[in-house]
C-alpha cells in the first residue's frame, strides 16, 4: 500500500510525534539560543557559519562555501556583500579561473575568531550536552542527511 492509498481511517501520527516537527522546532530554538551570543560579535547565525568555515581554512570559493553550508550562490552572495560591506570578508575574482569568486578573511573577520571561541561549550552548556552527546546527536543528524541527498 503506497502513502496516497492509505485508507482514510488510518491512524495518523500526532504533530508531536512527527520527526521533522522535532527537528524544524530544535532548528529555530538553536538558532534563537545562539542569537545573543552572536549579537556582540555583529553576526546573525548564518555569518557565523560562514566565519566557522572561513576560519577552519581561507580562502575559499563561494561554490566551496555553499557546498560545506548547503546554501545556493544566490543565497550566499547577498550574504557575503554584507560581510564584506562589514569588514570581515573580501571577495575576490580567482586568477586562474575568473569565474570563481575566493572569499578571504580581513583581519577583523580573523580577529573575530577569539571573541567567539566560548560560543560552542556556551551552547552545549545550554543544550545540557557533553561534547561526546554532541558528536554522536550530530553524526546522527548528518547520517539522516546524507540519506536524504540519495533519495
Amino acid at each position: 500500500m503506497t502513502a496516497q492509498s492509505a485508507p482514510a481511517d488510518a491512524e495518523f501520527p500526532a504533530l508531536d510525534e512527527q520527526l521533522c516537527f522535532a527537528l524544524y522546532t530544535a532548528t529555530h530554538r538553536i538558532t534563537r539560543a545562539y542569537r545573543p551570543l552572536l549579537e556582540p560579535l555583529g553576526l546573525t547565525y548564518v555569518q557565523y557559519l560562514v566565519m566557522l568555515v572561513l576560519w577552519e581554512s581561507a580562502p575559499r570559493s563561494v561554490g566551496e562555501l555553499g557546498h560545506s553550508l548547503y546554501l545556493d550562490s544566490g543565497t550566499l552572495t547577498p550574504l557575503l556583500k554584507r560581510m564584506e560591506k562589514s569588514g570581515l570578508v573580501t571577495r575576490q575574482r580567482d586568477n586562474n579561473d575568473e569565474r570563481r569568486v575566493l572569499i578571504y578573511l580581513t583581519d577583523q573577520g580573523l580577529e573575530l575568531k577569539s571573541q567567539a571561541h566560548h560560543i560552542q561549550a556556551d551552547m552545549l552548556c545550554r543544550m545540557e550536552l557533553t561534547r561526546a552527546e554532541s558528536r554522536q546527536l550530530q553524526a546522527q543528524v548528518m547520517e539522516l542527511i546524507d540519506n536524504l541527498e540519495k533519495n
